[in-house]
């Protein structure tokens, strides 16, 4: 590192409850030469209410951040010391900041971390999920097509699964996972730190109809999908027939527990047939003969 450079703090801020803030934080915003904020107008509050008056440079919002990165740079080289902050939480977890950072790391310009709020963090530790293996991947896409190949791909995934998602899509995003993963235990987390935290608990199937029932859903969202069983783990023709076979089990009809597990998985009803029928070819082949 160059003595005469100056410092990148990346630093932490609240995501509702502004007691989160950190005496640290506090500290460091209040010190330094020039804060970078995501959106200047949004942090202004957040500075106004703890009266710090350090200036703003430019705004570093998704979108024109690599173009801002070399200016930044060289206020870095001049020894001017920085504190990157985003809108809420920490930056550069689903936030702008990554291109500063790293190329801050390439100049051998120092960064320091200043931890704080996380809403994927504070979701984690909410659910009830398993904490000691999880993966954080980002949104879920926002096309059809590509949100159906990716909760496909997790059908297999054990580990814990975290996702933000917006509140007008995440109707969509329940009815494509109550199609793919029809057993996956999920938890939704709001307005985390706010006045109306909560975390929902169950199906996709379930927390849809929950939702369906509000005038609104309004909010910050995080969605948690438990890893898998190693039942729900089976490819998905097989988990198409294990499901029928339970069906019938419980009392349905052959031709209708068909059709209600090829309407939940969105395929035609004859590949579930065919599934079906595979499984019991498989089985009738394993008897041991007389």
């Amino acid at each position: 590192m160059n003595a005469n450079f100056g410092t990148l703090y990346v630093v932490s801020t609240p995501i509702g409850n502004l007691q989160d803030i950190t005496l640290r934080a506090l500290g460091v915003l209040a010190e330094v030469d020039y804060i970078v904020a995501e959106d200047s107008r949004h942090s202004k509050r957040l500075l106004d209410h703890f009266q710090i008056k350090t200036p703003f440079a430019s705004s570093y919002y998704q979108g024109v951040e690599r173009q801002r990165v070399d200016g930044l740079l060289e206020w870095l080289r001049a020894g001017k010391n920085l504190a990157l902050i985003s809108d809420a939480g920490t930056p550069l977890l689903n936030d702008p900041g990554y291109p500063l950072v790293h190329r801050a790391v390439e100049a051998g310009i120092a960064v320091v971390p200043v931890p704080g709020p996380s809403a994927l963090m504070a979701a984690l530790v909410m659910a009830g999920f398993p904490t000691d293996r999880f993966i954080f991947d980002g949104n879920p896409p926002k096309k059809t097509q590509a949100r159906r190949d990716y909760f496909r791909s997790l059908q297999t995934e054990t580990r814990t699964v975290l996702l933000y998602e917006s509140a007008h899509r995440i109707l969509k995003t329940l009815e494509e996972i109550s199609r793919q993963l029809p057993e996956r235990r999920l938890a939704l987390c709001r307005e985390l730190t706010k006045l109306h935290e909560e975390a929902l608990h169950g199906t996709a199937g379930e927390l849809l109809e929950e939702l369906q029932q509000r005038t609104a859903i309004k909010g910050e969202l995080v969605l948690l999908l438990h890893g898998t069983t190693a039942q729900q783990s089976e490819p998905l023709p097989e988990r198409w027939a294990l499901q029928v076979q339970a069906a019938i089990e419980r009392g349905a009809d052959r031709k209708a527990a068909i059709k209600a597990v090829a309407q939940r998985h969105g395929v035609p009803k004859r590949a579930v047939f065919n599934a079906l029928e595979r499984a019991k070819n498989s089985e009738d082949k394993n008897e041991p003969q007389a």
